[in-house]
């Protein structure tokens, strides 16, 4: 009986977890992405189920743009060189205990209201 019920449980997360997988992209996304992005080629729609998240290239520039189920951006990520951001975020970063790390990655984050924000990932040497 134990076997049964453990069959039927795996079973059970299974199709939830296919069921996860096959739903189709919101229109909505679809078509603010398009509008957003007009010029974006190498366009993939990747169901994060509570958000969508969209890879695509734009001018040379991978990045990231992230909608929620209902069409609403929330960010884009584009990778950014660390020698190309601000001076006063770089020299925050020097001044700061993390300075003796090496720098691994630099995201650029653009945000609703025309605000941006840098994501520095650092690790011991």
């Amino acid at each position: 009986m134990k076997k049964i019920m453990l069959a039927f449980i795996a079973l059970m997360m299974i199709a939830t977890v296919s069921q996860a997988q096959i739903r189709e992209i919101p229109k909505v996304v679809e078509e603010t992405f398009a509008n957003q992005y007009q010029g974006a080629s190498n366009i993939e729609f990747r169901d994060q189920l509570v958000r969508v998240d969209v890879h695509f290239e734009l001018e040379g520039e991978s990045m990231i743009a992230s909608y929620s189920n209902k069409g609403v951006w929330k960010e884009t990520q584009k990778a950014w060189d660390f020698d190309k951001l601000p001076d006063e975020v770089k020299d925050g970063f020097e001044k700061s205990k993390y300075a003796d790390r090496q720098v691994k990655e630099t995201v650029v984050l653009y945000l609703p209201g025309g605000s941006e924000q840098y994501r520095i990932l650092a690790r011991k040497k």
